[in-house]
Order: C-alpha cells, then structure tokens, then sequence
C-alpha cells in the first residue's frame, strides 16, 4: 500500500497516470501524480481527479487546497488561487503589524493573505472584504475558525463604520491586470478563475485607485497600506498612492517577481 494513500495503486497504473498529465502537457506531472493520490480517498476518485486535471482544471481547484505561507488554504472552483509571489505582500506586511493591530484585507478572495498574518501575528483584529460572494464563503472557511471576520461588498463600503480612521494595516491584492492583457493570462486563470479578481480595468490601476484614495480616512495615524502590484506598474502605484497623501515606498523581491507598494498615513502633523 502507497504511504499516505488508503487504497493500493500499481506502480504501472501510478505511470499511466504521470504520462497522462505529462501528455497534457503538465511539466510537474510527478509532484502532481503524488498530491492527486495522497487526497483522493479511493482508486475511482484517484481517476475522476485526474481526468478533471487533464481537461485543463487548476490542481488547486481539483484537490480543494493550496499551500500560502505554510498554511493549508482551501479553494473553491471560481475564487481566486493565491500566488506565491503574494507571500511577499504577506511577508511585508508582517514586518509593520504589532499585536492586538486591526487589519483589514481588501478583495481577500480566499482569504490566504489574512490567515497568514493572523497566524504569524498573534491576536491582530482581522477583517476580510471581497465583492464576491463565492470568495466571501471560501474566505470564510479560511479565517473565521481564527477569530477574523469577513464581509461581502465593494472595498471599504463593506466595513463596520467603526473602523474609520482605527485601521492599523490595510492589505490589498486587488486585481490589477489591465482589461486588454486578460487574454494573455496562461489558460488556467483565463479560463478557470473568476474575471472580477483579474480585471484591474484598462491601465489595471482602477481598483488600486479606488484603495489608495480611500485608505487615509481609514487608517489610523502612522498606519500602513501595502499593495501587491506588477513591476511594470510599480511607479504608476507609487503615483497613486503619493497623490493620496501617503508617504511611499517600493518594496521588490526578484527570485518571485513580486512588488508590493507601501504607504504610511501621515495622520495630524
């Protein structure tokens, strides 16, 4: 019997089954092989998986999970796969937030960036926002269990009006993909994941806009708000952001092509 499988699969069928994916095209098809067989349960499921798997499905989609910063995420089919290159937001973010902070995660999707800070920071007040309610239920599972909350609405909109002008730190993956490049996303986002959390509008700026110019009415004095956002944009966000009234900065990390704008609120002089 396979290690970490209940049923027993044959070294043949195991090849059949890393050819298959490896035929479609999956360049991992080994590492894939093994996570479809460790949560499969039963030798039809094992087979039902990997045909989803074949037809082009994400993996994340068709085993239920993704791994964000150690942490076990669950996915659903229509909400946004968190990146890795988002554990850098994360990792950014962490460096600012002290204990007992109010945090609040804009378009949270699965609510990955948010579990993550709660967990590596202790007893941070975490609040989750997304517009869609398919990644509000998903979130929910993923950060309700340890004591965040989640709300459904548009950004800010969606907050308790007790927040206003408390937040400590305000993260913030929105999409920002401009409406004219969608099509050149690889074919498992394109297809797959829902277009209101690529869609950035037609500079891929319009969500960040709306962010930035809001964040100061919300964030405490000396408050934070840190944006994940492409190296290509990065000196159109940092426009952004300094034309709010936030002191910027640009934070880059190479080895995972990631780019996180950071903004301090400036408060009362």
């Amino acid at each position: 019997m396979r290690q970490n499988s209940p049923f027993f699969l044959d070294n043949e069928t195991e090849k059949r089954i890393i050819d298959r994916l490896q035929m479609e095209g999956f360049v991992f098809a080994e590492v894939e092989t093994q996570l479809l067989i460790s949560q499969a349960g039963s030798i039809e499921n094992l087979m039902n998986m990997v045909e989803i798997r074949a037809s082009g499905v994400p993996l994340e989609y068709v085993l239920g999970f993704t791994t964000f910063c150690g942490l076990r995420i669950e996915v659903e089919r229509g909400v946004f796969v968190p990146r890795k290159r988002t554990e850098f937001l994360v990792q950014q973010a962490e460096a600012l937030t002290h204990m007992s902070d109010i945090v609040v995660d804009l378009c949270c999707g699965s609510g990955a960036v948010g579990a993550a800070l709660a967990t590596g920071s202790s007893k941070i007040r975490l609040h989750s926002v997304d517009i869609d309610p398919v990644a509000v239920k998903c979130s929910s599972g993923n950060i309700t269990n340890i004591g965040g909350h989640v709300y459904q609405g548009d950004l800010y909109h969606a907050l308790p009006h007790t927040l206003k002008g408390h937040v400590n730190i305000i993260v913030a993956n929105a999409p920002y993909v401009p409406t004219d490049a969608i099509r050149l996303l690889p074919q498992e986002a394109r297809l797959f994941e829902p277009k209101v959390a690529l869609d950035g509008g037609k500079d891929g700026l319009a969500l960040q806009r709306k962010v930035a110019e809001e964040a100061p009415k919300w964030l405490a004095s000396g408050g934070y708000l840190l944006v994940e956002t492409s190296k290509m944009q990065a000196a159109q966000t940092y426009e952004i952001f300094a034309n709010a009234g936030l002191t910027t900065k640009i934070a880059r990390n190479e080895e995972w092509d990631a780019t996180v704008v950071i903004g301090k609120n400036k408060g009362i002089e």
